[in-house]
């Protein structure tokens, strides 16, 4: 009976200690074309971020890691390997996803194929934008994630060419957004925290 108390006891104690870490959360940037405006709305949306409590967030910007197309590769290319570790680093992911004729860039699928077991068991938002507010690219996108095991939050603030950018390029978002996204937010961290006792 004693043994059985001490490991109910340490299990208690390690899912105690769990659950009081803070979450590492991704916000990454699905564009790498000169001129983009992604880093605009990530750096929004982590500055929205930053006074939560409950995770720590961070810029992920893949074209930092000059990944090259899948296929054209043996993969012993440095960026891949950087890539994946630091995906494997992250309790979640928020996706910044601009609408390439109605789907998400090349740019984005390309790192999102580059990587398999470091999205699995983890959650995402998506932040869209584009004439359409980009609700085509982040459908495409939530095909790709479910078949990848990332649990993605039903909360999307889709963002409009028209109205949350002066001259389709300096980003000046409505206040509307401010409330959709602390709403992802608190459903990527809460799915987050849930699916990171899943992987341990």
């Amino acid at each position: 009976m004693g043994i059985l108390t001490n490991l109910f006891r340490k299990k208690l104690e390690e899912e105690t200690t769990m659950t009081n870490e803070k979450l590492n959360i991704g916000i990454i940037l699905g564009s790498t074309r000169e001129g983009r405006v992604s880093p605009q709305v990530g750096n929004w949306v982590k500055g929205l971020a930053d006074g939560r409590e409950n995770a720590n967030y961070e810029i992920v910007d893949i074209a930092d890691f000059n990944l090259p197309f899948l296929g054209t590769t043996d993969g012993t290319e440095p960026g891949i390997a950087a890539w994946n570790e630091k995906l494997a680093s992250l309790d979640g992911f928020v996706f910044i996803v601009q609408e390439y004729n109605h789907s998400i860039s090349g740019a984005l699928k390309n790192a999102i194929d580059f990587a398999r077991e470091a999205w699995n068991n983890k959650a995402a938002g998506i932040v869209s934008y584009g004439s359409t507010g980009g609700a085509r690219a982040a459908e495409h996108l939530r095909g790709i994630l479910g078949e990848l095991k990332v649990a993605d939050v039903r909360t999307h603030p889709t963002l409009s060419l028209f109205t949350d950018f002066e001259n389709w390029s300096e980003f000046k978002p409505q206040d509307l957004h401010f409330t959709n996204v602390n709403a992802m937010l608190d459903e990527v961290e809460s799915w987050s925290g849930a699916l990171k006792t899943i992987r341990n």
